[in-house]
Parts: C-alpha cells; structure tokens; sequence
C-alpha cells in the first residue's frame, strides 16, 4: 500500500492546500493529512479546530486520513508507514525550504521519498500567513479557503 503524508499547521487550510491535495491523492493509495503541533509556535486556530475543519473539507474523500502529530515528521512517518511525503511549492524560496528540508529528512529516513508539486499560478500567492492577517483585520477570506472552512472561521 502507497502511503504519503501530508504534512503542514493549516492555521488555515488554504485553497492551495486543497488543490495539492486533490492532485496528489491518484497517486497514492492513502494520504494522511498530519497537522503538526508545535507547542512553541502561537497558533491562530486550536489543533482541535484545524482538526474538524480538514475533517470536514475531506469528508467525501475515501483515500485521505486526518491526525495529529508532534514531534519530527520522519518519526511520524514511521509511525503511519508513509513512505512518500507530499509537499506544495509555490515560489523559488518554498523550493529552496523544501529540498533543504527533504535533504535533511532523507538522511533521517532514507525509506522515505518527498515528492515536491508546483502550485498552480493563480494560488503561488496564497499562504496561510496571509489568510491570518487577513482574519485577524476582520477581512474576507473566502476568496483564499475551501468553502466549507469558512463557518468556522
């Protein structure tokens, strides 16, 4: 079985997110969705929070999983049995950030292989920094997160 993980905060989930998602799971036979914790990052959503939103946004998906996790990714990967960790690029300096991290990860696990996609051009500016500011200035995010985020936003 072809197991990837996905990992990020989605502190939002953004509609970037989504579409790298929706592109990568006829790839694999299962995609866990790992919402990472970092007790010494101040978040603007609750872990449980951004655990019933991608709940919700992936509810009709049978191929993808949605966990928690602290710790090192690579760890968690074992736990899980990925062998694949999917991640989203939308800018030289992400490339740059993710060969880097993926470098780092390989020598951790060498089992496990990160597979890099391009953002589409017209979600490269979105971010879930900016879906924060944008929240916090009492802005409109619906332009830049899946439908069903918003009533929990």
């Amino acid at each position: 079985m072809k197991i990837a993980l996905f990992p990020g905060s989605f502190d939002p989930i953004t509609i970037a997110h989504v579409n790298i998602l929706q592109r990568a799971t006829p790839l694999f036979d299962k995609i866990v969705v790992g919402i990472g914790l970092n007790s010494s990052k101040q978040n603007f959503l609750s872990a449980e929070q951004r655990l019933q939103i991608l709940q919700t946004v992936f509810k009709g998906y049978q191929n993808i999983e949605i966990q928690t996790y602290e710790g090192l990714t690579v760890d968690f990967c074992r736990k899980i049995d990925a062998k694949y960790m999917v991640r989203g690029i939308r800018s030289a300096s992400d490339f740059e950030y993710e060969r880097a991290i993926a470098q780092i990860n390989q020598t951790m696990m060498p089992e496990v292989e990160t597979i890099l996609l391009l953002s589409k051009p017209e979600y490269s500016a979105i971010s879930s920094t900016i879906v924060r500011d944008i929240l916090r200035n009492h802005g409109d995010v619906s332009p830049f997160v899946p439908k069903e985020a918003l009533s929990f936003l």
